[in-house]
């Protein structure tokens, strides 16, 4: 995608990029990229003057010479065209030869968890193993909290295969809860993927997750693996798919535990305020609050309704500030950021992200830059391409503020997080 100079007379993109490698001057910039490609390329010739660089950050940066392009690159992790430079017709990036070989690497890596090749030599499966599962599920979901996805995907996909392998040899009541304990892996897999910012991959597990809830005929399975697709759609901007997975989770309501309700009802919410219906995510959360104080199941997947402190207020501000209610959204994030514990550091920073935004949407431009400067510390710590994708909406709400002195604060604070490419 390439990236235009945000403002008249400066090629942010490429500033951005600086910062981000630490470059805190131009000049800094020239002399270390002049370093960088004489190791690459084993040319002491090769040379950035700090002119030239001073000419990429201004209004007409031009193009580099493809060997210079190509150091841009392998030091900034950016091609030319997405850090600003004007490209000229026909250049092809050397990496798009590679492109369908790269593709079939990431999907084998992928769905190697989920689509390993049978049968498999059949072994007695314990019922004790259910138990284990099921506790070591309990403690990915803390786990997540602390970490954020990248640490996790590969030991719960891992642990996932092995379930899958259980199930192969297991019989009667065993299988079947293996059937259900293994859509459970399946779906944290699809949301830590998600969290991630890999929607694609995020979808294959939660169709995962389906498959195995169908092949478990758990009612509660069945309708959790919808709202787990919706929940997908959600990041995909699709209000209409996600108000009609959840209307198909909820179409036999009466045999589903008050929680997968819930869980039906306040994504069905956020598909309201992605269509602009403020009634009906009010509606819709105010029937999901009436349900708490039945929740009473052993289910161990699903439980963010119980452990997140003021957990539908949470969804209730997301879709304000989805809405464009700033005012509204950050009185509520205020009350409900008073009440979530340290510990909860990767929903901390989520929720301190909207909460930028939504001071921004209250005309509070000095108020969003401050809370973003604690929110990029924890992007940082958990790498979590929510917390990021949150903070570019920040960026967006805060334009009416980019030629002054706090919308160019806030430039510099979000540098080492800025969404690449």
């Amino acid at each position: 995608m390439s990236h235009q100079p945000l403002r008249a007379g400066r090629n942010d993109a490429l500033r951005a990029a600086r910062l981000r490698r630490g470059w805190r001057t131009m000049e800094q910039a020239a002399t270390a990229l002049t370093e960088h490609g004489q190791r690459l390329l084993g040319n002491r010739h090769f040379a950035v003057s700090p002119r030239t660089w001073r000419r990429w950050e201004g209004a007409r940066p031009g193009w580099p010479p493809e060997e210079t392009a190509i150091v841009l690159h392998d030091a900034l992790g950016h091609w030319p065209e997405d850090l600003g430079f004007t490209t000229p017709r026909g250049w092809i990036r050397p990496e798009s030869h590679e492109e369908p070989d790269v593709r079939r690497r990431s999907l084998v890596s992928v769905t190697a968890a989920a689509l390993v090749p049978g049968p498999t030599a059949r072994q007695h499966v314990d019922p004790a193993l259910v138990d284990y599962f099921q506790q070591q599920l309990e403690g990915h979901y803390r786990a997540d909290m602390f970490l954020g996805p990248h640490d996790l995907i590969g030991t719960v996909s891992a642990q996932y295969q092995l379930i899958d392998k259980l199930i192969r040899s297991a019989q009667g009541k065993t299988r079947q809860s293996l059937l259900r304990v293994g859509a459970a892996y399946a779906a944290l897999v699809g949301w830590l993927y998600q969290d991630a910012g890999d929607l694609d991959a995020a979808a294959f597990w939660r169709g995962i997750t389906q498959e195995i809830a169908m092949r478990a005929r758990d009612p509660h399975l069945i309708a959790y693996s919808l709202v787990n697709q919706a929940q997908v759609r959600t990041d995909l901007g699709d209000g209409h798919a996600v108000i009609d997975l959840c209307e198909a989770a909820l179409e036999h309501a009466d045999r589903l535990v008050p929680k997968v309700e819930i869980m039906a009802m306040q994504q069905q919410a956020h598909g309201a305020s992605l269509i602009g219906d403020r009634a009906a995510v009010d509606r819709l959360l105010d029937r999901a609050g009436g349900l708490l104080s039945r929740v009473d199941d052993d289910l161990p997947w699903g439980n963010a309704c119980r452990r997140t402190p003021g957990y539908l207020e949470v969804q209730r501000a997301t879709c304000y500030g989805r809405l464009g209610l700033g005012s509204d959204a950050a009185g509520l994030w205020a009350q409900i950021l008073a009440e979530i514990p340290q510990t909860a550091r990767r929903d901390m920073g989520v929720y301190l992200a909207r909460y930028a935004t939504a001071a921004a949407g209250a005309r509070e431009p000095d108020q969003a830059l401050e809370i973003a400067r604690a929110v990029v510390q924890i992007a940082i710590e958990t790498r979590s391409a929510r917390m990021v994708r949150e903070l570019a909406a920040l960026e967006r709400a805060m334009r009416p503020w980019h030629d002054a002195p706090v919308g160019r604060d806030l430039m510099d604070v979000l540098a080492p997080v800025s969404e690449r490419g």
